[in-house]
């Protein structure tokens, strides 16, 4: 890999033109402002969204101008800082919320800058972290402890999915039920269990992920294309159906059985993306009282707090990530991504 003294240029993965794939080209290094800081990228994770890109399907033909340099899941250490910036050090490792905000709307004002609608995001709307270097405003920067794992440090953002979905509502002695075995669903009921839930039920389509849960201690998974969750009731002592809904997968289906299979007062945070308008009984959520809460993304910078808060005190989600890939095999690791079988995928940048 070529250094920050060598040329002035650097690695970046990026979408070149329209259309299906991605290159790996020479870009300049950039050059922090006064109010950015600019790191030297350890790991990367490949996210969903990095999948559509290379696919170049319909939303990411609707969202991306291209050029474009990629993602939004790093980790990394500050080389340099610019001339304005005097709350960090160089040499500290950190990672970067991703999305950019207005900071004058009334949700910025208000202190809840995650629901900012002028939101810009790293790597789908701007230029992301799939590059040797890469330079962000100090007001995004999150410091990690030095001794945290470049690659746990690499996943905080969809971590953080996971965290701010998970802690919508209590689940301390509560039936949790998970729909989608990501990474992120996966994450997800490692917090509720984490969070002192009585159940934790997982449910997929893919054997592969389900096993996956398992060995990281979410004991109680469901393929539903093999097995109704009605028959799985007596398996976890539940007579009413589940408190706590945390739908992961983006599934119509699966969110209709979530519906289901809810209890009266019933609680769902939805994080899965629909690729397609969803049909739901509004009956059932009516009668049953159920409450629906759309998430998104983390809150700035609360729920990175939660995140550390929840690593300090022992939660392991090292085991999500099963595959890494140095970044010169970018082609092979998209490809694991994307197949809905594997756990997490992060690329390596350092050689």
């Amino acid at each position: 890999m070529k250094a920050l003294w060598d040329d002035g240029s650097m690695l970046a993965l990026a979408k070149t033109h329209p259309g299906p794939g991605l290159e790996l080209i020479d870009v300049p290094v950039p050059s922090p402002g006064p109010t950015e800081v600019l790191i030297k990228i350890r790991s990367t994770g490949i996210c969903g969204t990095d999948v559509h890109i290379d696919r170049w399907d319909g939303w990411a033909a609707r969202t991306v101008t291209t050029p474009l340099v990629l993602g939004h899941e790093f980790c990394g250490t500050i080389v340099e800082l610019g001339s304005a910036v005097t709350n960090l050090e160089v040499g500290q490792l950190v990672s970067g919320e991703g999305h950019y905000v207005c900071g004058r709307c009334r949700a910025c004002l208000a202190g809840k800058r995650h629901l900012c609608q002028r939101t810009r995001g790293i790597g789908y709307h701007v230029d992301g972290a799939f590059c040797e270097y890469f330079a962000m405003p100090a007001a995004n920067i999150w410091v990690h402890p030095p001794e945290l794992d470049p690659d746990v440090a690499a996943i905080f953002d969809p971590f953080g999915n996971a965290v701010h979905a998970a802690l919508q509502f209590p689940a301390l002695a509560e039936d949790v039920l998970v729909t989608g075995a990501g990474p992120i669903g996966i994450m997800a009921a490692l917090v509720a269990k984490f969070q002192g839930a009585r159940n934790v039920v997982i449910t997929d389509l893919s054997d592969e992920r389900l096993a996956l849960a398992e060995t990281l201690g979410i004991t109680s998974t469901v393929n539903t294309g093999q097995e109704d969750l009605e028959e799985v009731y007596d398996r976890f002592s539940m007579k009413e159906g589940f408190d706590i809904g945390l739908e992961m997968s983006g599934s119509g289906a699966a969110l209709r059985s979530m519906i289901d299979h809810m209890t009266h007062g019933g609680r769902i945070a939805l994080l899965g993306t629909p690729s397609q308008e969803l049909t739901v009984d509004f009956s059932k959520i009516i009668f049953s009282m159920l409450t629906i809460q759309g998430v998104t993304g983390r809150q700035i910078f609360e729920t990175w707090y939660a995140m550390n808060a929840l690593i300090r005190s022992g939660l392991d989600i090292s085991g999500v990530i099963t595959h890494r890939f140095p970044v010169t095999e970018f082609a092979e690791a998209f490809a694991v991504a994307g197949d809905g079988r594997s756990g997490k995928v992060v690329m390596h940048w350092e050689q």
